[in-house]
C-alpha cells in the first residue's frame, strides 16, 4: 500500500460510514411485536371461547354463555366492594352488556390474531381494559398499575408499529379499497 499524503492508498477512497440499523425497525423487532400481537390476540380470543363454551378454565360449562350463563356476571359482581363497584355491579348480567363484552372479545381477538384493524382493535381493547381496570379499583397489589394497563399500552404500541404486517394480514388489509377509503380501519 502506497502512502498518499500520510494516508494509505486504500484510505484515499471515500468511505461509506457504517450505519447502524434502527433497532425499532429490524426484522427481529417485527417478529417480537408480532409475537406480542398474537399472544394478546389469543388472550382475548380465548376469553371469548371459554366464556362462550365454558371449557372449565375461567368459566365452568354450566355457566357458559351458550348454556344461559352471563359472561359478565362473575367479574362484575365480584367488584361490588370496590370503589366503582356499585356502577359496574349494576351492569352485571345485563343482556346488552353481555353482547357488547362478547363482541368486543371476539372482535379484538380476531383482529389481533389476523393483524387487521389494528387501530380499532387497540382503541376498543384499551377501552375494554380500562373499564376492567376501573372496576377493580382500588387494586390489591399496586396503587394504580396492573396487567390491564400494561396490555393497553402494548396494544397501542402494536397499532403504532403496524405489527399486523409481520406474520399477519396487515399489509394486504391496508391496501384494500375499504381501508384506503376509511384509514381508521387500518
Amino acid at each position: 500500500m502506497a502512502l498518499i499524503e500520510g494516508r494509505h492508498q486504500d484510505d484515499a477512497a471515500p468511505r461509506t460510514p457504517h450505519v447502524q440499523a434502527d433497532p425499532a425497525k429490524t426484522p427481529v423487532t417485527g417478529y417480537v411485536w408480532a409475537a406480542a400481537r398474537l399472544a394478546i390476540g389469543w388472550t382475548f380470543l380465548w376469553a371469548f371461547l371459554d366464556k362462550l363454551f365454558g371449557f372449565g378454565f375461567a368459566t365452568p360449562a354450566a355457566k357458559a354463555w351458550i348454556n344461559g350463563g352471563s359472561p359478565t356476571t362473575g367479574f362484575l359482581k365480584g367488584t361490588k366492594e370496590n370503589a366503582l363497584g356499585g356502577f359496574f355491579g349494576g351492569l352485571a348480567g345485563q343482556v346488552w352488556v353481555d353482547w357488547l363484552f362478547m363482541i368486543g372479545l371476539l372482535g379484538i381477538g380476531t383482529a389481533l390474531i389476523l393483524g387487521i384493524g389494528m387501530r380499532i382493535a387497540a382503541a376498543t381493547g384499551t377501552l375494554l381494559l380500562g373499564f376492567m381496570w376501573a372496576a377493580e379499583l382500588p387494586l390489591p397489589n399496586n396503587p394504580f398499575m396492573d396487567e390491564h394497563i400494561i396490555y393497553a399500552i402494548v396494544m397501542i404500541g402494536l397499532a403504532l408499529v403496524a405489527a399486523g404486517n409481520v406474520l399477519g394480514l396487515g399489509e394486504w388489509w391496508g391496501k384494500t379499497t375499504l381501508v384506503k377509503k376509511y384509514p381508521i380501519l387500518k
